[in-house]
């Protein structure tokens, strides 16, 4: 059996108009994940963040519109919202000015239509890394302060890096 012109497409239950999700797309990194992210690429800024899950001192909320705004010479953490990854996986693209950009997506979605778009044609040429990370990663739901149980995704995660790490 060929893939050769195989053409990804996502299920029509994953394009729904359901609009974001907050219990979702608000969920905060643990330290524990980010800390040691930070220390190996020295972050400047957190792209997609609210004043409660934000990273980095310096951080664009959905007010500053991190999708207008040039990231020319930051080194970039973004862990976009998942009801919209495709926006902020072309922007990272884009982004070539940028010295470094990290994003944490959900590792099931290699064969939906925007990793297919945006990630795997330049995985492929090199211009960007992924990693996929181990285990499930926990996440902190906005209004607590730590990790609660049954607080981790039915999914792994991975970074998609763009730029030299």
């Amino acid at each position: 059996m060929s893939l050769v012109g195989f053409q990804a497409q996502n299920h029509r239950q994953q394009v729904a108009k359901r609009g974001a999700k907050p219990e979702v797309d608000n969920l905060e990194t643990t330290p524990e994940m980010f800390e040691p992210l930070h220390r190996r690429f020295r972050f400047t800024i957190d792209v997609a963040a609210l004043p409660h899950n934000a990273k980095m001192p310096r951080y664009l909320t959905p007010e500053d519109d991190g999708l207008t705004q040039s990231w020319a010479g930051e080194r970039v953490w973004c862990n976009p919202p998942y009801s919209t990854i495709e926006p902020w996986a072309e922007k990272a693209r884009m982004e070539v000015d940028a010295e470094i950009v990290v994003l944490l997506l959900p590792a099931n979605r290699t064969e939906q239509g925007w990793w297919q778009r945006q990630v795997e044609p330049f995985r492929r040429s090199g211009a960007c890394t992924v990693e996929f990370l181990p285990g499930r990663p926990r996440f902190i739901k906005h209004g607590f302060d730590k990790v609660e149980p049954n607080q981790r995704p039915p999914f792994g995660c991975c970074l998609v890096i763009w730029g030299d790490a």
